[in-house]
């Protein structure tokens, strides 16, 4: 049997900055991957660099940001001013919607204009209605739900109205206004930065502070015995006094055997194609977003212009329900032909391809699971269990937020 201080589940980034900022070297990762990285995971192939899905880290702490740059090769990042835009009625405008409604046709312009100045006023009672009663109903019905409603593959009825938190782009009329003369599209991400060979390097850099022999790679945990603080892998016994997750939430539950609500914790699935061709296609942007229902895809991203690289290399994202089936080459069929219709692709050859579907991808936050989790993480933290991290603190955040979270869990320890 193994005895360790720490027991880590999960090599994602929550579970490998801990690692780095924990003052002991009695831990020990499991991760059931043979590699590290979680979702963070780059892919090579045909000269192309993808990732699971597209990584951005958009830091906004500098001293995080400082801590991970210093951990990389000198010039191995570049720094990335976003251009992101929106693919509408068969012409871009400018991310974020709500701010360039002057972007758009002068009739649906004045509809925006009009819903946005005689909107609701009064308090939300969902993730929807959030939208209706900020926005309007124009904003709302020409991007805002079709969009979020493709990426959450839900009702948004069902979602919290704070679902995105910080992450949802807030305006009103007066810089609406003020935007027509004076354009100003910053949001969260307004740049963010990406290492040259993928962020894969992000998770390199973490696993230099990582003490060698402390990491156990394709091993699952099978069982967790709170009571006894002791978990079981396929060909271990592990003996813990604190355990930090990151992983999702519900099957950290049922590793536990611990009884809660399953209806409770839903999230959706998805499916991220990578696709690289012979030669580029647009040279400005850096993704784009797709509200239009009768195109499968919500955001396409362009890794060639990120990386400023002479063939076109794209990232396609597909929003599904939990239980969707997917027939992964019906899937890229359609994405190819409809990309190809839209004038994304013209003449490109496609060279290579990859995929991966997400699961899950984004938790569906409303006020039942944040109670629920709530109330039994307070359960957990007196046991010396600690899950954190998007899916294992069950919420929307940044890879920063992670980081930053993970630090403090170590501070914590460090100064008990």
């Amino acid at each position: 049997m193994k005895h360790v201080e720490y027991l880590i589940v999960g090599a994602g980034v929550s579970g490998l900055s801990f690692a780095n900022f924990i003052n002991s070297e009695d831990y020990l990762i499991v991760e059931k991957e043979p590699e590290p990285g979680g979702y963070c995971r780059s892919i090579f192939k045909e000269g192309f660099i993808w990732d699971y899905s597209g990584h951005f880290f958009h830091f906004k702490n500098p001293e995080i940001e400082a801590y991970m740059a210093g951990k990389m090769a000198k010039n191995s990042l570049v720094k990335v001013n976003k251009v992101a835009r929106i693919f509408y009625k068969g012409k871009y405008i400018d991310f974020p919607f709500q701010k360039n409604i002057h972007q758009l046709d002068q009739k649906e312009f004045f509809e925006c204009l009009h819903d946005l100045y005689f909107k609701k006023d009064h308090a939300s009672s969902s993730f929807k209605d959030m939208v209706y009663n900020n926005y309007g109903n124009a904003i709302a019905e020409k991007f805002l739900i079709p969009y979020n409603e493709k990426l959450y593959a839900c009702d948004l009825d069902t979602l919290d109205k704070d679902a995105m938190g910080r992450f949802f782009p807030i305006t009103n009329m007066d810089e609406v206004i003020k935007h027509f003369n004076t354009p100003d599209n910053s949001s969260y991400n307004s740049s963010f930065t990406y290492p040259k060979k993928g962020s894969i390097q992000y998770i390199n850099a973490l696993l230099r502070g990582v003490r060698k022999g402390n990491m156990l790679l394709n091993e699952t945990i099978l069982s967790i015995d709170l009571k006894n603080k002791i978990a079981k892998t396929d060909n271990y016994t592990i003996k813990f006094e604190h355990l930090i997750s990151s992983i999702p939430f519900p099957k950290f539950l049922d590793i536990c055997n611990i009884n809660y609500q399953k209806k409770v914790f839903t999230s959706n699935k998805v499916l991220a194609v990578n696709l690289g061709f012979d030669k580029k296609g647009n040279k400005e942007n850096h993704w784009v977003y797709f509200p239009d229902k009768d195109l499968r895809f919500y955001r396409i991203g362009y890794y060639d212009n990120i990386l400023n690289s002479d063939r076109m290399s794209l990232y396609v994202e597909i929003g599904l329900k939990s239980d969707e089936k997917v027939n992964v080459a019906r899937e890229i069929k359609a994405i190819l032909k409809q990309a190809k219709s839209i004038g994304i692709i013209t003449n490109q050859k496609l060279l290579a391809k990859h995929h991966v579907i997400m699961d899950p991808a984004y938790v569906h936050i409303n006020k039942k699971s944040q109670s629920n989790f709530l109330k039994m993480k307070e359960n957990l933290n007196k046991k010396g269990v600690y899950s954190i991290g998007r899916y294992g603190g069950w919420k929307y955040c940044s890879i920063e937020d992670n980081i930053i979270e993970a630090k403090e869990l170590a501070v914590f320890f460090n100064c008990y």
